[in-house]
């Protein structure tokens, strides 16, 4: 016989004991009403503007050049874009949700406008300037009257009697798609570019998992500001790969992906410029366009209230009131009114991108989103000196993406502690909603791609884009299948109640039976009295 010794010892009682759940998402640096050291966060709201700039550049490049508009109308609309974002951030915080979201442009409005874009009534058009001006009226137009959903929805309180039966289990797909749903815009946008973005993602990683475990003295730093270390970084070496010729015999493609000075936007931007009301004209209205771009701004509510859930998640609060998140949706709404109103041709939503930066920094500081919208503002009158920093290669954007859009992913699933994972109705739910949130919208788009329109192609081109809209979208098809399934599945069984975690959810369902409620979301300036939250 060998020797060796006896068995292991038992392990201790403790040491079998699960992790507990939290109300609050512990060891957050500083929480929603507790803001940095005044340098620290001012740097921080700079790279929440940095990271940013992606969205708002991103889809505007997409946009403009179809609507017949060339650089300069191009950077006007970023320019307006930032503006109005700056100003919808700073509603939001103060009277929204009261949470650090940074609202900012939507992918979800891009269908809606590319069928405005598509219209017959433009195509005859020869006047590039022409048809923008008309396009883009005929956006504002529709983002006018598709506000009016989210407004009348928020503000009578409608949308809290929807979220009121939403449990950790409903919530956990619609939060986990809002992140993961954005794949596309991760990777493969990286790929353009390989050589940049593939060591813009492994230098960030490097800097904030890392390195502040070798070297404690730069924990903090690394943590905080790993993004814009890393962005300065890769940012240089793209820009001598540029000046040093590398890309001067590559495809256009290549070029336009990988070269620091092929945006357009630096040369297009004015030196001072105000954006302003009406300032392409007086909207125009269409009934179909406005429909199609309300069935937009109903995804985007969804998927914006998925986005509050994980914001209020990163920023360490508790889980946010119904009533507060219907108060949030009216002023998104207001949001969406203004992206009409100034002409951004493309609608509000809370920024996923910079939800996800609040878990990567550990700082969910409202005071630094407040900044972050100043410096919105503020580069968005100063044109040239913000197109410099939205000149930046979108495949370093994409691989931020691949991070941040993650986090939020991750939020999502971090739901689930609050539900029992043993229970085959959790395992039906959660995997189906999930399964269904990818295969759904991957089934609409490649069809989309190969026939050059979607899957329902009746006479009534409003009643298409309404459906493809709808279907589209990873998050809302998941968040529906698991809304609909966890309140008609033994939804009153005792058991089932607390499989789903609703009992964890229970005292969060008013805004005064928890006293933190009050502490994180109460309104500014004694408003409480005259707006009541319930």
């Amino acid at each position: 016989m060998g020797g060796g010794g006896g068995a292991a010892p038992a392990p201790k009682q403790e040491e079998l004991v699960a992790h507990q759940p939290k109300d609050q998402l512990p060891n957050v640096s500083y929480c929603i009403t507790s803001p940095p050291p005044w340098p620290e966060a001012i740097l921080l709201g700079f790279q929440h503007y940095l990271v940013m700039l992606g969205t708002t550049v991103i889809i505007p490049t997409a946009l403009v050049p179809q609507m017949g508009g060339g650089n300069e109308e191009k950077a006007k609309v970023v320019q307006t874009i930032l503006f109005v974002s700056g100003i919808n951030t700073l509603l939001q915080s103060f009277f929204g949700t009261r949470l650090p979201a940074v609202i900012g442009g939507s992918y979800t409005f891009v269908l809606p406008t590319i069928s405005i874009i598509l219209a017959g009534r433009y195509s005859n058009i020869t006047d590039p300037h022409e048809k923008f001006l008309k396009i883009m009226r005929g956006t504002q137009g529709a983002l006018i009257v598709a506000s009016t959903l989210q407004i009348i929805l928020g503000f009578s309180g409608l949308w809290r009697l929807v979220v009121r039966i939403l449990s950790p289990l409903s919530a956990a797909p619609l939060v986990a798609l809002v992140g993961f749903g954005l794949y596309e815009l991760g990777f493969p946008s990286v790929a353009k570019c390989i050589e940049i973005g593939l060591p813009q993602i492994i230098i960030l990683i490097v800097l904030t998992q890392y390195v502040p475990h070798r070297v404690y003295l730069a924990k903090s730093a690394l943590e905080r500001f790993g993004i814009i270390i890393s962005v300065a970084i890769v940012w240089l070496y793209a820009f001598f790969l540029t000046v040093g010729g590398a890309y001067k015999n590559s495809p256009i493609k290549t070029q336009l992906h990988c070269r620091t000075d092929r945006s357009g936007l630096v040369g297009g931007a004015s030196w001072i410029s105000v954006p302003y009301p009406f300032q392409w004209g007086a909207p125009t209205f269409n009934a179909g366009e406005c429909f199609a771009m309300m069935a937009a701004a109903f995804v985007a509510l969804v998927e914006s209230t998925g986005a509050f859930i994980a914001v209020s998640r990163f920023a360490s609060a508790t889980p946010v009131p119904p009533s507060v998140l219907s108060r949030g949706v009216g002023w998104q709404g207001v949001g969406i009114l203004l992206d009409g109103l100034f002409g951004t041709a493309n609608g509000s939503t809370v920024s996923v991108e910079n939800a996800g930066l609040l878990g990567l920094t550990r700082v969910g500081s409202r005071r630094v989103i407040q900044i972050s919208a100043g410096f919105m503002i503020f580069f968005s009158i100063l044109g040239k000196f913000g197109a410099v920093f939205a000149s930046i290669p979108a495949p370093i954007i994409a691989a931020l993406y691949c991070i941040l859009f993650a986090y939020v992913g991750s939020a999502g699933l971090g739901f689930l502690q609050f539900c029992n994972l043993n229970s085959f109705r959790t395992k039906f739910i959660l995997g189906f909603s999930v399964f269904m949130g990818l295969s759904v919208p991957q089934y609409f788009n490649e069809y989309t791609s190969v026939a050059g329109f979607g899957p329902v192609h009746t006479s009534g081109r409003w009643f298409n884009d309404i459906v493809n809209v709808i279907f589209s979208s990873k998050a809302f098809v998941a968040g529906l299948v698991a809304y609909i399934l966890d309140n008609t599945i033994l939804r009153q069984d005792d058991t089932v109640r607390k499989d789903r975690g609703y009992h964890f959810w229970e005292r969060f369902r008013s805004f005064k039976s928890d006293s933190r409620s009050e502490e994180f979301y109460s309104l500014p300036f004694n408003l409480d009295k005259y707006f009541p939250s319930f």
